[in-house]
């Protein structure tokens, strides 16, 4: 048998020193390793020392409302394990770390005790500050306004460092904050962008943000190439001027250009399916149905995309209905998930606003998408038996931005002037 100092272990964070409650063996008891050998108080938690080893307590050292230091012998015992040289090279190990630890500690409060010599113990409304808050204070600049502006969470409303911790994150966000704001300001100064008095900054919205993102990335994707036809729509106005009020009669149903836009372009894309395809990697997606989104403004000015599911298959009647459907739910903000998502073609009508013409983005990950111009009277030539003579004409300006990495001109080419061709001599199942 051996014998074996018991000692106060480190009790946690700071603390150096503990208060011998009540001891809860006696000399002479034998005990097994980890039964609760004292009760010992600190300034922060009470807690139980445990027997390091199975043994008998031979003495106690400390007596019940003493006080000990960490690492200081509380009883001395004799150990009934037979330890290897290895597991006792690993007690003296702990021991030197324990002693180790006391040394920090107390050159850790020497410097917090030098630190705070010098501040006062409370602030100007009376909130005490220990040694510990005020030399954290003291290294990082906190000066006694800001203290006093902290709602202690210690007892009687004291400060602790918690407390302080949470006022230097806190700062740390601020100044991070500003710093961020400033590099904004530079770099719109760099762009030559300067706030004048007056100007209003105006956060983007979720949805808005998510669409730069997305007309960015379509950029950065895809070269774009947008090319650009007329085409003489005049017989397919005065056709719809003729059948509108019968069709909203027997359909309830408003007639607009914009399923007919539709229809032209998914029998072009059926004579073209090479338009109809998408980019994965290195590798062409040619799509077997063809699903056409049509661009929608929303009340707030956002921009949603509802998905006409196979088009190809549908009459002017049933695209008719459906884009008046999702139209109308979008505005609504009724639209489900699966009738945004699955296009494979894009339309968007500049019309809408009497715009001639414009550039659109791809929709990713599609590979074209098609816009529509208002249309309206022009004077134009027409060829007659009797030669050419100049008449009013409804003429549109279709555009078409393509991903010329896996779309040719000649290709998108053939494909618009297919879109002219079936506007200027539209025709339907639709009497």
């Amino acid at each position: 048998m051996a014998r074996m100092n018991v000692l106060l272990p480190a009790m946690g964070e700071g603390v150096i020193e503990a208060t011998i409650n009540k001891w809860l063996v006696s000399e002479g008891a034998k005990v097994k390793e980890d039964d609760p050998l004292v009760e010992v108080a600190t300034d922060k938690v009470d807690s139980e020392v445990p027997a390091p080893a199975e043994g008998t307590i031979i003495s106690i050292v400390a007596a019940e409302g003493s006080t000990i230091k960490v690492g200081e012998i509380i009883a001395i015992m004799e150990n009934n394990s037979s330890r290897t040289p290895e597991e006792s090279r690993q007690i003296i190990k702990e021991v030197e770390r324990v002693r180790e630890t006391i040394t920090e500690m107390k050159n850790e409060k020497k410097e917090v005790e030098a630190l705070s010599h010098d501040l006062k113990s409370r602030t100007p409304s009376g909130k005490f500050i220990s040694p510990l808050v005020r030399s954290i204070a003291a290294h990082e600049n906190i000066n006694y306004t800001e203290l006093d502006s902290i709602a202690g969470t210690g007892m009687d409303g004291r400060i602790t460092k918690e407390d302080i911790f949470q006022l230097l994150e806190s700062r740390k966000k601020e100044e991070a904050l500003m710093a961020a704001k400033a590099v904004k300001a530079a770099k719109q100064e760099d762009m030559g962008i300067v706030n004048m008095s007056g100007d209003e900054v105006i956060e983007m919205d979720r949805v808005r943000r998510l669409i730069a993102e997305h007309m960015v990335l379509s950029k950065k994707t895809s070269p774009h190439v947008t090319s650009f036809i007329d085409a003489d729509v005049t017989k397919l106005v005065k056709w719809r001027n003729s059948v509108k009020d019968k069709f909203y009669l027997t359909e309830g149903q408003k007639l607009t250009l914009t399923p007919i836009f539709i229809d032209a372009a998914a029998r072009a894309l059926y004579e073209f399916p090479m338009i109809n395809i998408s980019v994965e990697g290195n590798n062409i997606i040619k799509r077997k149905n063809i699903n056409i989104g049509m661009a929608a403004a929303l009340p707030d000015g956002n921009l949603i995309v509802p998905v006409i599911k196979n088009a190809n298959e549908k009459s002017l009647t049933g695209l008719a209905r459906n884009v008046n459907d999702l139209a109308d739910r979008a505005r609504n903000n009724k639209l489900k998930p699966d009738e945004i998502t699955g296009g494979t073609f894009t339309i968007t009508n500049f019309g809408s606003y009497n715009n001639l013409a414009g550039t659109p983005i791809i929709n990713q990950p599609q590979a074209a998408i098609l816009g529509t111009g208002t249309v309206r009277k022009m004077p134009a030539v027409i060829e007659t038996p009797e030669g050419d003579v100049i008449a009013i004409r409804h003429i549109m300006i279709l555009s078409l931005s393509y991903d010329h990495r896996v779309i040719d001109g000649a290709l998108a080419g053939r494909f618009l002037n297919r879109i002219k061709e079936i506007l200027e001599n539209y025709s339907s199942d639709l009497v």
